[in-house]
């Protein structure tokens, strides 16, 4: 069964990031100096959570405020071992559970373009008008009302 991480130490946060790395770093060749920012510097600076089973990392996702009714959700990262098992799944309704409890009534989020079907499935809708490049990656902006 998937166990969901409210993250709160070093090394919770570090297995966090171990995971981006994989992904973006490695998979798809995101500059690290973009891909880790200032919300990464303590487990204070960002809500966190990380998907584990058996004790070991599967995935991880990070939110903070966007506007005052908007929590933006980031950095949602699946390793590839752990695709196609709900790992990623796990991760957003978390997110989002966490975004509703704290009083929240949208999420928000940048999606890769390849995983736009991915986050209908969830709820979300494109409201971008055109895909723009982050990372050099192209995305496009997608919302759901909690």
């Amino acid at each position: 069964m998937k166990q969901i991480i409210h993250v709160t130490t070093r090394e919770q946060l570090n297995q966090c990031l171990d995971i981006r790395k994989e992904v973006f770093v490695q998979e798809q060749e995101v500059d690290e100096s973009l891909e880790i920012d200032e919300f990464d510097e303590s487990p204070d600076s960002c809500y966190h959570v990380l998907v584990q089973q058996d004790d070991q990392p599967l995935a991880t996702g990070r939110m903070r405020p966007y506007t005052d009714d908007t929590m933006k959700l980031q950095r949602i990262a699946v390793l590839k071992a752990s695709r196609g098992t709900g790992a990623g799944k796990t991760v957003v309704l978390a997110l989002e559970d966490e975004a509703r409890r704290a009083g929240y009534a949208y999420t928000l989020l940048d999606a890769q373009c390849q995983a736009e079907v991915f986050y209908r499935k969830l709820g979300y809708v494109t409201i971008s008008t055109e895909t723009f490049l982050d990372a050099g990656i192209p995305h496009v902006r997608m919302k759901k009302t909690l």
